[in-house]
């Protein structure tokens, strides 16, 4: 099982993901977060996926993506999309389990 918790920033929708997968491709995925937009995506699109499907996919392609074209408000720097995926790779062995981050200077 893999977790992440993203911090979003200023809307304060922080979200807790779970990724568990048996085989590498197929993956299940528990979402909890404050986001009334991410909790429709899930509601509409399931738990259930398969992990190429979503990950292997050039950026701003594949099915979240597609969703949130559609149904997200205008946010395109929004981090709950790359955080879920991030969750996805590192539990279907698409990439190594690292932290990422942005960090404002000033």
């Amino acid at each position: 099982m893999t977790k992440v918790t993203i911090n979003p920033g200023v809307c304060g929708f922080i979200s807790k993901v779970e990724a568990v997968s048996e085989d590498g491709m197929e993956v299940k995925l528990t979402v909890k977060t404050g986001c009334p937009t991410v909790t429709k995506m899930f509601a509409d699109l399931g738990d259930t996926f398969n992990s190429w499907d979503i990950c292997m996919q050039k950026p701003g392609k594949g099915l979240f993506f597609e969703y949130a074209a559609e149904n997200f408000p205008i946010h395109c720097g929004c981090a709950q999309l790359s955080g879920i995926i991030k969750a996805i790779e590192a539990e279907c062995s698409l990439a190594l389990p690292r932290d990422v981050s942005i960090t404002f200077e000033s």
